[in-house]
């Protein structure tokens, strides 16, 4: 089972979560269709996205993030609940290219660096907190990294690795945020600089069996997480109320009936047109 844990060092100098996420990475892999370079842009976004999400405080709350790179995936979009539940997609799932090594994926020149990786947080507020930096690499993880150092001032070790196999099926995934907290002197820093060294690429500890608890080595809390989308009928009847009266009218007069389909699971939503006449006249009450 996909799951994150949360540390944090006894004196409250260093705070930590870890996730492991295969199935969640697969399950979007299925959805999407996508290859594996696709799959690993994909899979480190929604994983470091519900890490980010699990320590939101407020229970509404959510954490989208936006990367845009300007290479061949374009946009990757993943948002997360304050349970680490994770959802998202990417444009061009399709794209394909030959890797830096032969099991490293070039995740960087399929995402780019000639853009900005967006952060929008919405914690109940009346406006959501929306932060936004330059990419560093396209590897999202060191992307993240430079998130947090710039626009939260909080110093920040990051790792995400998604393992595809030979049949380009998810074979592990998983990932880490470590952060400073105030007080943390330049001892901790440097011992929390050599641990992540000595720890090494995500994917290699996963594939010899760690899990999540193993990563971080202290276990404070275990919550399970998944791939999940809210949409629903009722929320799409809203989105096309939403359209307004005119376009509803030239969509019953050009089409008669329509398709909607959720851009984060597939999930085709059809109307007919005595629907489309009911929500023309919910359209003209509002």
């Amino acid at each position: 089972m996909d799951e994150i844990v949360r540390m944090i060092a006894a004196d409250g100098t260093v705070r930590a979560v870890a996730i492991t996420g295969k199935d969640m990475a697969e399950r979007a892999r299925q959805i999407h269709k996508t290859l594996p370079v696709a799959t690993a842009a994909l899979g480190r976004t929604l994983m470091g996205c519900a890490m980010m999400g699990s320590d939101l405080k407020t229970e509404d709350g959510s954490v989208t993030l936006r990367i845009q790179g300007g290479g061949p995936l374009g946009s990757i979009t993943a948002v997360a609940d304050s349970h680490g539940n994770a959802r998202g997609y990417l444009q061009n799932g399709q794209v394909d290219l030959p890797r830096k090594a032969p099991a490293k994926l070039d995740v960087g020149s399929a995402v780019g660096t000639d853009g900005y990786l967006t952060v929008i947080k919405d914690i109940g507020l009346k406006e959501p907190y929306v932060g936004s930096v330059e990419l560093v690499s396209g590897e999202i993880a060191e992307d993240l990294t430079s998130y947090f150092a710039v626009s939260e001032q909080i110093p920040t070790a990051c790792g995400l690795g998604v393992l595809v196999n030979t049949d380009q099926s998810v074979l592990c995934a998983g990932g880490y945020i470590v952060q400073l907290l105030p007080g943390a002197d330049d001892a901790v820093a440097g011992r929390l600089e050599g641990a992540v060294g000595r720890l090494g690429p995500v994917t290699d500890v996963l594939n010899r069996g760690a899990d999540a608890q193993t990563l971080l080595e202290q276990l404070l809390e275990r919550v399970p997480v998944s791939y999940r989308c809210y949409c629903s009928r009722e929320r799409v009847s809203r989105a096309l109320i939403s359209l307004g009266r005119n376009e509803l009218e030239h969509m019953i007069e050009e089409q008669g009936e329509t398709d909607l389909t959720c851009q984060f699971c597939d999930v085709v939503y059809h109307f007919s047109k005595e629907e489309l006449k009911t929500i023309l006249q919910e359209a003209t009450k509002a």
